[in-house]
């Protein structure tokens, strides 16, 4: 997404855990790194040398948080990381993750990519008999449900947490000598099996070491061979005695609903979805929008990144030539210098800038990914009028969004999205283009290759698949917190006797 940190959706959570290899940590850490387009504000790595869970972890990138001498100090042949953009909870160290307890049940650390939709209702009835949180986050009440006393074994107690938790959840589970990959039976949020040839250390031959990660270009950069998706609603369990799968949902009529947008932003380009290239289907989705909305141009540019490949599809199914015009810095940290009112737009314009004389006289037509509440995009308008452009005509290569997801994008509420309260004429003159057009919801599904029913699109059309108990708003626990406290203050001031 191409704008200051409040101005669209956000990233959720990345996971990658790995359990056989000696160098487990190490490559945990390349595995985040891979993944670290999918969350920014904090990173942690669990690791266990099947005795002791260590673990480490700090707010900003996987650079920032880690370095040599931390990733030494975290010896074990299995390691889980995570990758944070907080969608419940403060963005803090204690929320950040792996989440890990010493209970009855042994040692346990979890990662979570996803939101729970009925968290405020389950913490309060944890509180209720006695359990004490330490962080705000919807994670951490899946780590009291495990801990939990259960006749059985840990995926057996999974199963029973699984029938009490609703919403989006992938989940990577460890313990001191095991490691256990968890799918909502909707399948809201990806995660991927891979798996890696143990080399170079003494008794490795024919050693196969196990990955789970968010997505598969995470197994790419470590050099591991993808094997299949977690299905939805899998628990899979990899330990000393190889992998074991439970599905309690197979055989049953339970609807799937991944979350599209994924393939229209989230995932990177290099990753595969369900055996569909993530770049392939972007740029189909920038012919459909070509072919459902044509114009006469000179040049069509994206807004970098996520609009790249929407951008050549639509170039190529068009006809008109395709140009980079907008010029992205990389080199951005999470945060920098807030600027004086001598530099106007700066969170703007620190990400992208402009080359102007590629515009300068021409029908440019601009593909981006989505528009939310419509300021970012105003201002490319606004930047390219001001180069010169003769004409802009925004293209989007998703439909509307219309509704907040309570799954785990940070979108704003309804009233502040741009297209549940205005017309399309409306957005067209605030954003001060020439045009607009939005891609249908059709042309979006059929682009992925996947039939309707697969996917979640609540965002464009307020059909929540799960139920939703809750408000949908990222500061609930701290919320519910602040409530208990006031009412245990009245409560007690009730009851105090009157001097």
């Amino acid at each position: 997404m191409n704008s200051d940190d409040n101005m669209q959706p956000r990233h959720y959570c990345g996971l990658f855990g790995i359990y056989g290899h000696p160098n487990a940590a190490e490559l945990t850490y390349y595995g985040l790194y891979a993944l670290q387009h999918r969350g920014q504000e904090s990173a942690g790595i669990t690791a266990s040398d099947g005795i002791d869970l260590r673990t480490h972890k700090g707010m900003g990138l996987v650079a920032q948080v880690f370095d040599k001498s931390t990733l030494r100090a975290l010896p074990g042949h299995l390691a889980l990381g995570h990758v944070r953009y907080s969608t419940t909870g403060s963005s803090t160290i204690k929320n950040a993750q792996p989440l890990v307890v010493d209970c009855a049940r042994g040692q346990i650390a979890i990662g979570h990519n996803g939101n729970l939709t009925n968290a405020a209702r389950l913490r309060r009835e944890l509180e209720e008999r006695g359990s004490i949180f330490q962080t705000t986050c919807d994670s951490e009440i899946i780590l009291h449900l495990l801990a939990r006393p259960f006749d059985g074994d840990r995926v057996h107690s999974l199963e029973a947490v699984m029938k009490r938790i609703q919403g989006a959840y992938s989940l990577i589970i460890m313990g001191e000598d095991e490691m256990i990959g968890v799918r909502d039976p909707y399948g809201f949020r990806p995660l991927v099996l891979g798996k890696l040839p143990v080399t170079g250390v003494e008794g490795s031959a024919n050693r196969i070491a196990y990955v789970l990660a968010s997505e598969s270009c995470a197994l790419d950069l470590i050099q591991a061979e993808f094997v299949r998706d977690i299905a939805p609603g899998e628990i899979i369990l990899i330990n000393k005695n190889g992998l074991h799968s439970v599905n309690p949902w197979a055989g049953t009529q339970q609807p799937h609903a991944f979350c599209i947008f994924e393939y229209i932003y989230f995932a990177r380009p290099d990753s595969n979805l369900f055996g569909r290239n993530v770049a392939e289907v972007r740029t189909t989705l920038g012919r459909t929008l070509a072919r459902e909305h044509p114009v006469a141009a000179d040049l069509v540019i994206p807004v970098p990144d996520s609009g790249n490949w929407a951008a050549m599809g639509y170039a190529e199914a068009s006809g008109v030539p395709y140009g980079n015009a907008f010029v992205r810095n990389h080199y951005i940290g999470r945060t920098f210098l807030q600027p004086s009112q001598l530099i106007r737009d700066f969170a703007v314009r620190v990400k992208l800038n402009l080359i102007n004389e590629m515009v300068r006289g021409k029908r440019v037509v601009v593909v981006d990914d989505s528009i939310v509440r419509g300021t970012t995009a105003r201002s490319r308008v606004t930047t390219l009028r001001q180069a010169g452009a003769k004409e802009v005509h925004m293209r989007v290569s998703c439909p509307p969004h219309m509704w907040p997801c309570p799954y785990g994008i940070d979108f704003p509420t309804r009233k502040e999205l741009m297209a549940a309260n205005n017309s399309l004429d409306q957005i067209r003159d605030f954003l001060g283009a020439d045009s607009l057009g939005y891609l249908s919801y059709d042309g979006m599904v059929a682009a992925t290759g996947f039939p309707a029913n697969d996917f979640c699109g609540a965002c464009y059309s307020g059909r929540y698949p799960s139920p939703l108990d809750d408000e949908m708003n990222k500061f609930g626990m701290e919320q519910h917190r602040v409530r208990s406290t006031v009412s245990d203050l009245v409560r007690e001031d009730k009851q105090r006797p009157l001097l």
